[in-house]
């Protein structure tokens, strides 16, 4: 059968199918579901990590330069959300995908988030410099968290397909990864509201602004604090 008349069959077949859907208590491999329409249901938190300006850096550095870049930011990112309890769920390009399910999760996603701050600031950063000290390039960041529930399938062909994860925290923590690299963390406040007061002050004094993303319509809250590995 020739493609184009092969793609309208298969379509049609994704909307007519009933889907079977379960609720998840660990985060699902792309085995774990079938390619039909099968899904699993989390209730999760979301956090994206991602290079700030990294067209910019590729499009101005050597390409071995910007490789070390990503793989620093990435290795350390990587790293920091396992040693939370985070599972990966995608690379993309520059940026990170992490899920983080359970009781507690928004706490450790955070917590994830400011250590991320710490590797940027204390480790990738001087590690640059020490290897590179002529180049004016430094690395900033952004991290968007957000919490909700989420949808999960299996979506591409045989021999080449991944999971979808689908619902409001996916598409919120990816889009605050875009907003500015001055304060590198942001949270919403259903994140916050859920966190430990040691994850809200340090030394009495608070370490998020809160303020009104008025392009979703929701309250967040942004930091430039770090926390120590």
């Amino acid at each position: 059968m020739a493609l184009g008349d092969e793609l309208p069959n298969e379509v049609e077949a994704i909307f007519r199918e009933s889907w079977t859907k379960r609720d998840g208590n660990v985060v699902p491999e792309s085995e774990d579901l079938r390619l039909a329409n099968d899904s699993v249901e989390l209730d999760a938190v979301v956090l994206y990590a991602d290079i700030d300006a990294s067209t910019s850096l590729v499009d101005n550095h050597k390409p071995h330069f910007a490789a070390e870049v990503y793989k620093s930011f990435l290795h350390c990112a990587a790293k920091i959300i396992r040693s939370e309890g985070g599972s990966i769920t995608a690379y993309d390009g520059d940026r990170i995908m992490a899920v983080f399910i359970g009781d507690p999760k928004n706490n450790p996603a955070t917590r994830a988030a400011l250590k991320l701050n710490y590797a940027r600031i204390h480790i990738i950063n001087p590690a640059l410099k020490k290897q590179y000290p002529n180049t004016g390039y430094e690395l900033r960041h952004t991290v968007g968290i957000d919490a909700g529930h989420l949808w999960v399938a299996r979506t591409g062909v045989r021999g080449a397909n991944d999971l979808v994860w689908v619902g409001r925290a996916t598409n919120h923590a990816a889009k605050l990864c875009t907003l500015s690299a001055d304060y590198p963390t942001r949270i919403t406040k259903e994140v916050f509201n859920a966190l430990n007061e040691d994850l809200k002050t340090s030394n009495g004094k608070p370490m998020w602004e809160l303020r009104s993303w008025t392009d979703m319509g929701r309250d967040i809250y942004r930091s430039n604090y770090w926390w120590r590995i």
